[in-house]
């Protein structure tokens, strides 16, 4: 299936800051993630240029977007995927299934072995997130505990048990 869109084989860059932050404007209630991006990319510890990938349409306008960036499970390395957020006028037709497995690969070929993700458990699922409790991974404030999941991107590495310690932008 043809989509009018596509995920652009390079990642984001500066001039992409002001579309992906509208997208985030208008695929949340509030400007929380817009302003946890921009506070990401100022951390230079947390993050990698190559794991924030954009989905362009047709005419080169940015419908998509989402973020891996540095966390740690107890003193271990891992991603949080964070945001994943599609205009809404786009969303439903696959931009975010398929900027998450880019992203997730990307993960993969730069040798990364773990992501955490906090989002809807009938969605990150497919990508092969499982609830991160059974692995013993947790957070240190209230969430549901279906909604904490994580992945192991190489099964030679299993998962880390231990609290998910995020970038300090998150606030947490």
């Amino acid at each position: 299936m043809t989509h009018p869109w596509r995920v652009r084989p390079e990642a984001e860059t500066g001039a992409d800051a002001a579309a992906v932050r509208a997208v985030d404007l208008a695929a949340f209630p509030t400007a929380e993630e817009a302003d946890l991006v921009e506070a990401l990319r100022a951390d230079a510890e947390a993050w990698f240029g190559d794991l924030a990938l954009v989905a362009e349409d047709e005419r080169g306008t940015v419908v998509g977007h989402t973020v891996l960036t540095r966390c740690h499970v107890g003193a271990s390395p891992a991603l949080a995927l964070a945001p994943v957020a599609v205009l809404p006028d786009h969303q439903g037709q696959g931009v975010g299934a398929v900027l998450v497995r880019a992203a997730l690969e990307a993960a993969r070929k730069r040798g990364e072995h773990h992501v955490v993700v906090l989002g809807h458990p009938s969605y990150y699922p497919r990508f092969g997130f499982s609830r991160a409790s059974v692995h013993g991974i947790r957070v240190s404030f209230d969430v549901p505990d279906e909604a904490l999941m994580a992945l192991t991107l190489d099964r030679s590495v299993p998962l880390p048990a231990g609290t998910v310690r995020y970038a300090a932008p998150f606030g947490v």
